[in-house]
C-alpha cells in the first residue's frame, strides 16, 4: 500500500524516514498526496566516449572513461538527444526497515522528454544515501537541467512482511551509503 502524505509526514517526524537536505530547507514543502518531490544534487557523471568502444558488464569502466562534473546551483546543464548522465540527488534518504520507496519521474518533467531513471527506480529496506538518477533525453532537442530543481518523486510503499535481511545488512550492497552519483558496480555481482 502506497502511503498518503499525512503517513509520509508520520514517518518523518517519528525520524524512521529521513529525509536530508539543506539545513534551511523544510523538507515538508515536498509532500504532495502521496509522494515526496526530490531534486537534483550539483554533481553528475557520465561515460566519456573517446577510446571507449564497449562497456562490458563483467570488467566495469576504467575511471578514466568517467567524467565527474559539479555545477553552481545557477548554471544549467544542456542534455542533448540521446544523451545520457548518472546524477545524484540533493536529499539524503535513509529508507525504514517496513517500507520501500519508489523513484519516479515527475509528469513536468517527463513532458520535456526526460527519463530519470532507466530501470532503477526501487530502493530497498535500510538503503541509506543519495540516490543516483540514471537521466537520458528522448526529446528531439537539447533540454536545461539544474542542481536544485525538482526532478523526482519518491512513493512509498510499506511492506506485508517482515524482511529478513534488510539493505544496510546485506554483506555485498554495492551502493550503500553513497553520496556522489555511483556507476554500475555490476562486475562486482557474485556470479
Amino acid at each position: 500500500m502506497i502511503l498518503s502524505d499525512s503517513e509520509i509526514k508520520k514517518y518523518l517526524n517519528s525520524w524512521e524516514l529521513q529525509v536530508e537536505s539543506l539545513w534551511w530547507y523544510d523538507i515538508t514543502t515536498q509532500i504532495w498526496p502521496a509522494s515526496l518531490d526530490f531534486r537534483l544534487g550539483n554533481t553528475f557523471k557520465y561515460y566519456k566516449r573517446d577510446n571507449l568502444t564497449l562497456i562490458d558488464p563483467n570488467i566495469g569502466v576504467d575511471a578514466n572513461h568517467i567524467e565527474t562534473v559539479i555545477l553552481d546551483e545557477k548554471t544549467p546543464f544542456i542534455l542533448h538527444p540521446r544523451q545520457f548522465v548518472l546524477w545524484v540527488t540533493m536529499e539524503k534518504i535513509r529508507i525504514p526497515y517496513d517500507l520501500v520507496a519508489r523513484c519516479e519521474g515527475r509528469s513536468s518533467i517527463g513532458r520535456l522528454g526526460i527519463v530519470i531513471h532507466s530501470t532503477a527506480g526501487f530502493v530497498d529496506p535500510g538503503f541509506e544515501g543519495t540516490i543516483t538518477l540514471e537521466i537520458t533525453n528522448i526529446n528531439e532537442v537539447p533540454v536545461a537541467l539544474y542542481p536544485g530543481m525538482r526532478i523526482g518523486q519518491f512513493a512509498f510503499e510499506s511492506i506485508l512482511w517482515k524482511v529478513d535481511v534488510t539493505y544496510d545488512k546485506r554483506k555485498w550492497s554495492k551502493y550503500m551509503g553513497q553520496i556522489l552519483p555511483q556507476e554500475s558496480r555490476i562486475n562486482t555481482d557474485l556470479h
